[in-house]
């Protein structure tokens, strides 16, 4: 018999954390829509060009593209795909609903989700995997509105009426390998014609998680220190490649399975994205004084206590190498480094969010002011993703349940 090939449409994909778990699992992909250059360009370097992992079709650009334009212009080819499609994949931009940023009724990203549900109108794939933040279940402006209700009741009920069963739960991504606390929003959608629950999907998924994990030598708990230890500054530097007068740290010997793991295949080079962001001496010393004076570890540092030790910034965590990360978010300034006056790199952070080290980012690394709104360096990439460790899991049982 031949070997089925399980296809796949990623939408709003990011820099590709999704897409590269589900290769990972197996999937094949079609294409996917991401809007955003930087982001792209990762992308595509990786998974495009690198793993030949998309078909592309020939009518759809390989280029960055607006999900509301890719609706309008190409219906009737997006309706031709209906049956031949098993899995459409993401979730819309989070930030407006995001719980760590401010949630913003009328950021127009919210707008995003009416074109994600016009797009499952047309492509009718057999199932849905729908990821956002956890902020995605609360509704806007409950106090002066009782009668509001949040975006994740609306996709449900729109995926209903299409003839989907759906369940919606949070799940926290730390308890399948991430060695990071990052609670989402995971929405499953099965065609009723499957007759196959989609509430089987969380079931499924702790049921292979022990042995997914053990068959490569990983565990359900990694701390902040299995994750990055062979990654210190102490190792020595060597100058960025793409970062014009900054340094970049290079490979300590392994000391965890993790680490293994994550290295798997760049024997003889450097980390990528692994380079140091240069700190004025007040920034320095009050790292320094924090690391070494401050009581308590993984808590974060805001409002007047903020004022009393000297950290400039909106907050910050003192990371905890002996216990799995906070969220990593798109702003490299919220995380001390466990044991080094500094924050951490795009590499580490990438190494908590679970990619691989092969895995290479592209684009600037960080951005400011107005920019924030139009680019998406690459510490916000990592923040943005989803875990590739998590996405392979939910590829394997996916492909269960056709």
């Amino acid at each position: 018999m031949a070997k089925k090939n399980y296809t796949v449409i990623d939408l709003f994909a990011g820099c590709g954390g999704l897409s590269l778990g589900l290769y990972q699992a197996g999937w094949h992909g079609v294409f996917a829509i991401e809007k955003n250059p930087c982001a792209f360009e990762t992308l595509k370097y990786n998974l495009i060009d690198k793993k030949n992992h998309f078909d592309w079709p020939k009518w759809l650009p390989k280029e960055p593209l607006d999900i509301q334009e890719v609706n309008k212009k190409y219906k009737t080819q997006l309706k031709n795909l209906r049956g031949s499609i098993d899995l459409v994949a993401g979730g819309p931009p989070c930030q407006g609903f995001s719980m760590a940023g401010k949630r913003v009724k009328d950021d127009v990203r919210n707008q995003l989700v009416f074109a994600y549900i016009d797009f499952i109108k047309m492509v009718r794939p057999k199932l849905i995997l729908f990821e956002n933040v956890k902020g995605f279940t609360y509704a806007f402006n409950k106090e002066k509105n009782p009668e509001a209700v949040p975006y994740s009741t609306v996709v449900v009920n729109q995926l209903e009426k299409m003839g989907y069963d759906v369940s919606p739960q949070v799940i926290d991504f730390s308890e399948y390998g991430v060695p990071q606390r990052r609670k989402r929003f995971i929405l499953v959608g099965v065609q009723k014609s499957l007759k196959k629950k989609a509430s089987g999907f969380v079931k499924l998924l702790q049921e292979n998680r022990d042995d997914f994990l053990s068959d490569r030598g990983l565990k359900k708990d990694t701390t902040i220190f299995e994750a990055i230890s062979d990654l210190l500054r102490a190792n020595g530097t060597v100058p960025t490649p793409d970062r014009k007068n900054f340094l970049s740290g290079i490979y300590g010997e392994a000391s965890s399975t993790y680490q293994d793991f994550m290295r798997q295949g760049i024997e003889g080079q450097n980390p990528q994205s692994h380079s140091f962001a240069r700190h004025g001496e007040d920034k320095l010393a009050c790292y320094k004084k924090l690391l070494s004076e401050y009581p308590v570890k993984g808590k974060r540092i805001d409002g007047k206590e903020r004022e009393i030790w000297g950290i400039r910034q909106r907050g910050i965590y003192i990371l905890d190498g002996q216990a799995v990360a906070p969220t990593i978010t798109n702003m490299p300034d919220d995380y001390l480094h466990y044991q080094e006056p500094r924050i951490m790199t795009v590499r580490e952070c990438a190494r908590l969010q679970s990619f691989p080290d092969w895995y290479e980012f592209k684009s600037k690394y960080t951005t400011g002011g107005d920019q924030r709104k139009k680019e998406v360096p690459r510490y916000s990439q990592v923040g943005n993703a989803i875990p590739p460790l998590f996405a392979h899991q939910a590829g394997i049982v996916l492909k269960e349940m056709i």
